[in-house]
């Protein structure tokens, strides 16, 4: 990710992120790993190359309880918690695409990694469908969907979490979200008030069927 500022006109709001991934639910056809690799990388802030390179033996799901998540860049590995109804949510994805522990967890077509061209042509379309035309629509269709990372972090931020916490979720250093976010930026350290951060999320996790 770039370390210049990010204009705040790019960001999508939690509603529209929401929007996006209802509409990617409904629409990603035969690709059905597209909805849930899209959903995982706004929840938790993952580049794009991390959530496809993701396997199932990398998620600890224990049924009922907060999991974790093991996400890798560059050869350096961090581990993200997840909350019960994701870690649900992850359960019920891996048992219905049949996916074993040494599988991609959000693999493609014929097992291989999911390819970019199918989610970005998905994510165009999103956009497309669901974003307001106001007279920053022509400029955030070209945006890729690194801008759920972007918008998660701010997200976070504003929301008084230590920088020091989002820092360590998403793999940089607290002076390069200063630098890319500096509306924002908090020095304060804090505990992460997971409650608070998932009640203000509120992602479009779909209900599952028992």
């Amino acid at each position: 990710m770039s370390d210049d500022v990010m204009d705040e006109e790019w960001l999508l709001s939690v509603e529209q992120v929401r929007s996006l991934l209802e509409w990617i639910r409904g629409h990603a056809g035969a690709d059905r790993s597209v909805y849930p690799f899209m959903l995982t990388a706004a929840e938790h802030a993952l580049r794009p190359g991390e959530a496809r390179a993701l396997r199932v033996r990398d998620v600890m799901l224990p049924e009922g309880d907060e999991g974790q998540m093991t996400a890798r860049h560059r050869g350096v590995a961090r581990e993200i918690p997840l909350q019960p109804r994701f870690v649900e949510f992850l359960r019920h994805w891996i048992d219905e695409a049949g996916l074993r522990e040494g599988d991609l967890l959000f693999p493609g077509r014929r097992g291989g990694p999911l390819s970019a061209s199918v989610y970005q042509q998905v994510w165009e379309q999103a956009q497309e469908a669901v974003l307001p035309r106001d007279e920053r629509y022509s400029w955030r269709l070209g945006e890729p969907i690194s801008i759920l990372r972007e918008s998660c972090l701010v997200e976070w931020l504003r929301m008084g979490i230590s920088s020091f916490a989002v820092a360590e979720l998403a793999g940089v250093t607290p002076d390069w979200l200063a630098l890319r976010y500096p509306y924002c930026f908090r020095r304060e350290d804090a505990d992460i008030d997971w409650d608070r951060l998932a009640k203000a999320k509120a992602m479009a996790l779909p209900k599952l069927k028992r």
